[in-house]
């Protein structure tokens, strides 16, 4: 039986070209693709695949929030994070939320399918650029935390925007900039103050009297 796998990402240019590395495999086919999370989220009620791979910056929606999601209502959907964003931070939190997989984008589709076929059987799988990485930060033994880390000015914006329970979208049209951009400034934020969800960020933005 050939494994069903579905593909989340807002670029149709990453979206082409895992179709092709994939189309290779004779074993793997394709359910369904889409750009944003609310589609991903109405295609999954309708059919659900074995793999599916989502970008951690997914439009209209937290990729990491969208993991914890999927994770919860299928379970039986097993998800490989496939992104550009390297640090730990970022693995961490997608496998606390259920991921099962992590993938930089740069990837070769020997590495894909291999992840695919493994996650599949339900065992985890994370590149081996990103454990490396993994490693050598606890070898070196540092650790974030917010004491002395310094937010630009975009991003005090942000967070004070974030405590005032604007939305992504609320935010993006008020500073005149694109939703993307704003999900990367809260993730970006997210990471330097070491928090893991909008509560630990209305927390810091209290802490740091911007609200």
């Amino acid at each position: 039986m050939p494994l069903k796998i579905a593909i989340a990402d807002d670029h149709l240019l990453v979206i082409s070209g895992l179709k092709a590395m994939i189309e290779k495999y004779s074993h793997i086919i394709i359910l369904f693709d889409t750009t944003n999370g609310t589609d991903l989220l109405q295609q999954l009620t309708q059919q659900q695949p074995d793999v599916l791979l989502l970008d951690i910056q997914i439009p209209d929606m937290n990729g990491m929030d969208l993991c914890k999601i999927i994770h919860k209502e299928y379970p039986q959907v097993k998800v490989i994070a496939l992104t550009n964003f390297e640090q730990s931070f970022y693995v961490k939190q997608m496998i606390r939320n259920g991921a099962l997989g992590y993938l930089l984008k740069n990837i070769d589709s020997k590495t894909l399918v291999h992840a695919i076929e493994t996650v599949a059987q339900n065992k985890q799988y994370i590149q081996d650029q990103i454990q490396n990485n993994m490693l050598n930060e606890a070898l070196s033994g540092k650790k974030r935390t917010s004491q002395g880390i310094s937010l630009t000015k975009r991003e005090v914006e942000i967070l004070t925007l974030i405590a005032k329970e604007l939305s992504n979208q609320q935010i993006a049209d008020k500073l005149f900039i694109s939703l993307r951009t704003v999900q990367t400034h809260r993730i970006n934020i997210t990471q330097k103050l070491g928090v893991h969800n909008t509560a630990g960020l209305v927390k810091e933005a209290y802490k740091r009297g911007l609200v």
